[in-house]
């Protein structure tokens, strides 16, 4: 079973797709408190104020707090 392929066409503005959406999901706040980093053991995006920098490879990295289980089990208590 082969993919359909899709064919696309660069539009006179430049942009390629039609069926993205434009922009980031991560976009950047007014504010660089709001601003989302991701952690460097599990990967998944928060906000600054849920990770805390701790030495891993010889430099300061920053990963969930207080470990990334517990915060995703706290973020999915309703």
């Amino acid at each position: 079973m082969a993919k359909d392929s899709t064919k696309t066409t660069i539009e006179a503005d430049g942009l390629r797709y039609r069926s993205k959406a434009p922009g980031s999901p991560f976009a950047a706040t007014s504010s660089f408190g709001a601003a989302t980093m991701s952690c460097f053991l599990c990967g998944k995006h928060r906000p600054r104020a849920m990770l805390k920098s701790k030495k891993l490879l010889g430099k300061s990295q920053p990963v969930c707090a207080p470990s990334c289980k517990e915060l995703d089990e706290q973020l999915a208590k309703p």
